[in-house]
């Protein structure tokens, strides 16, 4: 791979999008995740959908073997020859690479040299999974610029086994299903075993869903993601010992799990008994949703960010501080972290009369407490990644 100046050199002449002569265009959702969380690789149900704020890709082709890629939000760039692709020391390359490399994996020879600009209007590390709206985003646009014939089910597939094995991250499948398979105005409830799913209206009225990025990254979501999922592998290998029927952690009844409390270290037992009161809880969570049952469904989330913070331990103080601070209003029927945890935002279940005085409120206190500023982000349930 080259990342020379001479590389950086060529792309002054195109970082002027008006000068880019685009042969493709591609947006690229973020998602949320209702509740579910930490659940996809476990086996699971999880409740995402695709959001309106999105990764803008533009694409040509090159005509040489040299790929060519830009970041306009970071201003920085790299090239590397269609021919050598390898992981590199910069992770969010290693995104980039990951695709193309999983690509030729499937359809070996269709994609060669390229150019590409990147536009993101998804915040990094906020929980709105940037990383699976870059993967499929791209491996979407490869698709369309050079006739492959990629299928949805591919393109999920190829963008999270370059998050794996590129960027090593061993994320589940949730995020790459949702920025692909998302539908304007609707959740997906999905079964991550069987990959079978289910749109649910997103019809919260008289409710919003308001997101409060923390703006704080504790740099620990990578490294401890991986050993989370590794504590519920060693749960599961545990219980399969006597109980050899379990594919899934998820599968396991929470009485069974309960056998294995003296067993098992401590934390290894609460990755383990959270993972099926997750599951349950977001089944739980879909049905108060089809039922206009909005009480229940806050209550449910304020019972997942129990479960995040006190037994998987993926919360942090600013995240706790949010979330015990939107008990105090009747308003705000229900508050978790979202995401991989460490930082990023907290969901909110917010009465559409008072989200503009709440959101004021808590950046006052959160301002106080930790003066940092709290940045809301304002979504809107949308449509999967697609071409312009």
């Amino acid at each position: 791979m080259k990342n020379t100046t001479q590389s950086a050199n060529r792309q002054e002449n195109f970082l002027n999008l008006n000068e880019f002569k685009s042969e493709v265009i591609i947006d690229s959702p973020g998602r949320i995740n209702l509740i579910g969380e930490h659940i996809d690789y476990n086996g699971g149900h999880v409740l995402p959908a695709a959001i309106d704020k999105k990764i803008r890709i533009y694409l040509r082709k090159s005509n040489t073997d040299t790929c060519t890629i830009w970041s306009e939000n970071y201003s920085t760039g790299f090239s590397f020859d269609i021919n050598d692709v390898k992981p590199g020391a910069v992770e969010w390359q290693n995104y980039i690479l990951g695709v193309v490399h999983y690509i030729g994996t499937i359809k070996g020879g269709f994609v060669k040299g390229f150019d590409c600009i990147i536009h993101s209007e998804l915040p990094m590390g906020s929980g709105l999974s940037s990383s699976a709206a870059l993967e499929c985003g791209l491996a979407k646009g490869l698709d369309e610029l050079f006739k492959i014939g990629l299928s949805s089910d591919e393109i999920i597939t190829l963008s999270r086994d370059a998050e794996h094995n590129f960027v090593g991250t061993k994320c589940g499948i949730m995020d790459q299903f949702s920025v692909v398979r998302g539908k304007k105005n609707h959740l997906i409830l999905l079964d991550c075993q069987s990959l079978k799913y289910e749109l649910i209206k997103s019809d919260l009225d008289p409710y919003k869903l308001v997101l409060l990025n923390s703006n704080v990254s504790h740099n620990l979501a990578s490294s401890e993601y991986n050993t989370r999922r590794k504590e519920c592998e060693d749960a599961l290998a545990a219980i399969n010992n006597k109980y050899p029927s379990y594919e899934y952690l998820v599968d396991v009844p929470e009485e069974i799990v309960k056998e294995f409390k003296e067993e098992l270290p401590e934390k290894t037992f609460n990755r383990a008994i959270y993972v099926t009161q997750e599951n349950k809880r977001t089944l739980m969570a879909s049905n108060a949703l089809e039922d206009d049952l909005f009480e229940v469904f806050g209550s449910l989330l304020y019972q997942s960010h129990k479960g995040l913070s006190e037994l998987y331990e993926v919360s942090c103080d600013e995240l706790d501080f949010m979330v015990d601070f939107s008990k105090e209003f009747d308003f705000v029927l229900g508050s978790r972290m979202m995401g991989g945890g460490f930082g990023g935002c907290t969901i909110n279940l917010v009465h559409e009369d008072h989200v503009s005085d709440y959101i004021e409120n808590i950046s006052e206190a959160y301002k106080k407490k930790f003066n940092i500023e709290l940045s809301p982000i304002e979504v809107n349930i949308s449509n999967g990644v697609s071409k312009i």
